[in-house]
């Protein structure tokens, strides 16, 4: 599966929640590669909200988002959020400019709480970049997070 979301945005995200830790390719190749396995799976549960209240428009309010930022605040992208949306619902829904948004500032709090983490991992490691086994170790340890 290729990824949509382009790295530069997610190395960002990842920077500003570096502390002055360097920040590998590797990584945010692999945290944007988990990003879109979370938006296609959060995009697939609010398919579903939709066709339980008789919608075929994705809202905010199926991202469980009753205000998300403007989208000019946001690092991620739109328009590759709007693709990783799409992955894996049918073509027969809809997603409405602030569900994709609102999906971009689910996703982007999920990208910092996940950077933070990978930081914290890497100062334990007792090493000065963040690389993707930072972040590959924090889903390991998730459920402790």
């Amino acid at each position: 599966m290729s990824v949509e979301l382009p790295f530069a945005p997610v190395d960002s995200v990842i920077r500003r929640n570096a502390g002055g830790l360097r920040v590998s390719a590797e990584a945010a190749e692999e945290l944007a590669r988990r990003i879109q396995d979370r938006g296609a799976e959060l995009a697939e549960q609010a398919a579903e909200a939709a066709t339980t209240d008789g919608r075929k428009t994705l809202m905010p309010q199926d991202f469980g988002v009753t205000d998300a930022r403007d989208k000019d605040d946001l690092e991620l992208p739109i328009a590759p959020v709007d693709r990783i949306a799409r992955l894996d619902i049918d073509g027969r829904y809809r997603v409405a400019m602030d569900a994709r948004v609102a999906l971009a500032d689910v996703l982007e709090e999920y990208a910092d709480d996940v950077a933070a983490a990978a930081a914290e991992l890497a100062r334990h490691a007792d090493r000065r970049t963040i690389k993707a086994e930072d972040v590959e170790a924090y889903f390991e340890l998730e459920r402790y997070y």
